[in-house]
């Protein structure tokens, strides 16, 4: 079904059994299969390639000559069932590459609201996507990242498979992570290490003393004081009654299994 509203260019190949919303705008030589929804007011470029099971919301922007919804690049995949769903309100550079899931990671990779892609971001498959996020020129995600909100990825980073970027975090432009960054940590390296707190994160800038002091006595138990991971996590589960933010704290202790950057 496509909406009377909306705009495709001539030199668009639209299968049938697309679903594209009021007021979307398709640049030319785009293709499109069979299986797409795209929601209100998205806007795509030109030689855009948008495939399988992919449920794109509204009023996105996804740059000319991007790949959306390929299949997985994981040797494991024999052709299962599985997905790409992408919120609302994202920006997407030109030449992005978004994969979708696995079977073994859930069968979808999701990209939340409100996120910035900048050209040649690579999303691998089972990621999932917070929201609020940035991630910078040329940087990509392997396979089955988390990536919590409010995060910034600089340029030319590089996320192993299965990590975790905490909530609020920031990687430095050229930087590898191989191991899971805890929440508002700004990191840089190859391989990646710890370098302060994200004073910039949203929820960090905007807290009172007495919450940021909270956030900074954690990193100096865990990268001054070099506590181990269950004291730590003791010292969360003590103060969260008293500051319930830290539950994201808690979400990423409960999650992380490669092991924190130190």
């Amino acid at each position: 079904m496509i909406s009377s509203s909306a705009t495709i260019a001539a030199s668009s190949i639209i299968e049938p059994g697309v679903v594209i919303g009021p007021h979307v705008v398709i640049g030319p030589f785009c293709f499109i299969s069979a299986g797409v929804h795209i929601g209100e007011g998205t806007r795509i470029a030109s030689h855009v390639v948008i495939n399988g099971n992919t449920r794109i919301g509204r009023h996105n922007i996804i740059g000319m000559e991007s790949s959306i919804g390929e299949i997985s690049q994981d040797l494991k995949y024999a052709g299962e069932a599985a997905g790409l769903e992408i919120g609302d309100g994202n920006r997407i550079g030109r030449h992005a590459t978004f994969h979708r899931g696995t079977a073994q990671g859930g069968g979808f990779t999701r990209i939340g609201h409100r996120n910035t892609f900048d050209g040649g971001v690579h999303i691998g498959h089972d990621c999932q996507v917070g929201n609020d996020t940035f991630i910078g020129e040329n940087s990509g995600l392997a396979g089955h990242v988390t990536v919590g909100d409010a995060v910034r990825i600089d340029a030319m980073c590089a996320v192993h498979q299965f990590c975790i970027v905490g909530e609020g975090s920031h990687l430095l432009a050229n930087s590898c992570v191989v191991q899971d960054v805890p929440p508002y940590i700004e990191a840089q390296g190859n391989r990646a290490v710890p370098k302060g707190i994200n004073e910039q994160a949203p929820v960090f800038a905007a807290a009172d003393e007495a919450q940021q002091n909270v956030i900074l006595h954690l990193y100096d138990l865990l990268y001054r004081q070099q506590s181990a991971s269950e004291d730590v996590k003791t010292e969360i589960q003590r103060l969260s009654a008293e500051f319930p933010f830290l539950r994201c704290f808690n979400d990423f202790f409960t999650r992380s299994t490669r092991g924190i950057i130190r």
